[in-house]
């Protein structure tokens, strides 16, 4: 398994917005869903600082995932930049092998 681990920093009035494109029925979660290699997403809320949130995608294998990237990377960018108005800081804490 291969994961890979966001941190957002999200503004209150966004929240909604946000939760609603990086949820597991979200935007992202609908694009990943092209590839049988992609197993889920979690969005994980932080319980004692607002705003603050982490997502858990995970994918059969690094391979996988590059080849995901490789493949939809137009797709890829372009729904990044129109997810940008959505968080104030975006941070890739890392991916990992299980």
């Amino acid at each position: 398994m291969f994961i890979v681990i966001w941190k957002f920093e999200v503004a209150e009035e966004k929240i909604a917005a946000f939760e609603a494109a990086y949820g597991p029925e979200g935007v992202w979660a609908q694009l990943f869903r092209s590839s049988p290699e992609y197993h889920g997403t979690e969005l994980l809320r932080d319980a004692y600082v607002p705003g603050s949130y982490l997502t858990i995608d995970r994918w059969t294998s690094e391979d996988a995932y590059r080849a995901f990237r490789k493949e939809h990377d137009a797709a890829y960018e372009a729904m990044d930049r129109e997810c940008d108005t959505l968080t104030d800081r975006e941070t890739r804490i890392g991916a990992f092998t299980a």
